[in-house]
């Protein structure tokens, strides 16, 4: 659906289109209406169809026509977040402190986090949000963690994923809006603030930490790869160091 048309007029096109469509052994529709054909809402919604998801631009309706249980996919389930574990040569950690959300006016420092934006992957948004919340640039080197969470924002599930960073410059520019503060402070000060000896997830993060600075923990770097199914490249996360040793064993 793309031009105006009236209520009724929509009507009719859609039961005749529906009657079309059990003739012919169809089952699932879908009905994009875009925001500025709302008025069309309630028409579709009075002939059976429901609300599927809404995006700014428009609303996606479906209609399941035989008998039977539906079989249309869900909405998208997960919203993936990622944090930022960024450590320079004199054993410091980048940390910010909020102006909004939990941690607003508890004095908190905690790394860089954020949200995956659509169609973007999980390593660029780590370094997006670091260049984003001090004007640190960043390279990626690995994903040491994840968490996996539900019920949490709308109801849906949340994938947070703990990545290391290595910082290619140390001049911090915070940003205005969303940072109140933002530094490098000694590791053991972030370790020891109370909220992260009580909580479990800050307490993980500084073992995290530890384990990747001072031992010979590895995580998950990414490796690009062709989909099977187009020419589009994608990521493969792996322990790119053991995979590496084991090849070259293989090799001799």
């Amino acid at each position: 659906m793309k031009e105006p048309v009236e209520p009724d007029i929509f009507l009719a096109m859609l039961r005749a289109s529906i009657s079309l469509w059990r003739q012919q052994g169809k089952r699932g529709v879908w009905i994009k209406l875009p925001i500025k054909l709302v008025n069309l809402v309630e028409t579709a919604v009075k002939e059976g169809f429901w609300y599927h998801h809404a995006e700014p631009s428009y609303l996606m309706l479906v209609y399941w026509i035989p008998e039977t249980a539906s079989t249309i996919p869900a909405n998208a389930s997960h919203r993936v977040g990622v944090g930022a574990i960024v450590f320079n040569d004199k054993r410091e950690v980048l940390v910010v402190q909020e102006k909004s959300g939990r941690f607003r006016g508890t004095g908190v420092w905690k790394i860089p986090t954020g949200v995956v934006d659509e169609g973007e992957d999980v390593f660029m948004a780590a370094v997006r949000e670091v260049k984003e919340e001090t004007g640190i640039d960043t390279d990626f080197q690995e994903i040491l963690a994840f968490r996996q969470s539900h019920k949490s924002f709308f109801g849906k599930s949340d994938l947070f994923f703990l990545c290391f960073l290595r910082p290619l410059s140390f001049d911090i520019q915070k940003q205005e809006l969303e940072i109140e503060a933002a530094q490098w402070i000694p590791f053991e000060e972030y370790a020891a603030q109370p909220f992260a000896q009580k909580h479990e997830l800050f307490k993980y993060i500084a073992d995290l930490c530890l384990a990747k600075v001072d031992r010979t923990y590895a995580g998950f770097s990414p490796l690009p790869i062709t989909s099977i199914f187009s020419d589009q490249i994608s990521y493969l996360y792996s322990n790119v160091r053991d995979l590496k040793q084991s090849s070259s064993a293989d090799r001799h």
